[in-house]
């Protein structure tokens, strides 16, 4: 069974930081792209960061989280993390991570047909 779990999620303080880990199993996640995706409350999905399949060191950020989020990957622990710096109030959301077998994350990586999704995990930035 393919399966994507993302773990890592909480309450934090505005100015704060989270580490959100995506581990894949039944699956090597190097072969993928890997996007993650947040919805917040009333909201539609938005895309958030891409990392590419092996071969390629891509990424991409959505403009409201560039220079705060940081997307990596740890073949090793088949593991894809978003680092989340300097959280804002309006970074609440539930946050998914989503892949694709072999692409690449070039110009609009969040309209991609990902087929593997898990099942989110929960960020709320508040005092």
């Amino acid at each position: 069974q393919l399966q994507l779990v993302e773990s890592g999620g909480g309450l934090v303080q505005p100015g704060g930081s989270l580490r959100l880990s995506c581990a894949a199993s039944g699956f090597t996640l190097d072969y993928y792209a890997v996007g993650w995706f947040r919805r917040a409350p009333g909201k539609e999905r938005e895309g958030v960061s891409c990392i590419s399949s092996s071969g390629s060191s891509k990424t991409n950020y959505a403009e409201s989280v560039q220079g705060r989020f940081t997307i990596s990957r740890d073949n090793a622990k088949n593991t894809v993390y978003l680092q989340m710096n300097s959280l804002k109030p309006e970074d609440t959301a539930v946050y998914y991570c989503a892949a694709i077998p072999g692409a690449i994350c070039s110009k609009y990586p969040y309209l991609y047909e990902y087929n593997i999704w898990g099942q989110g995990t929960q960020v709320t930035v508040s005092s």
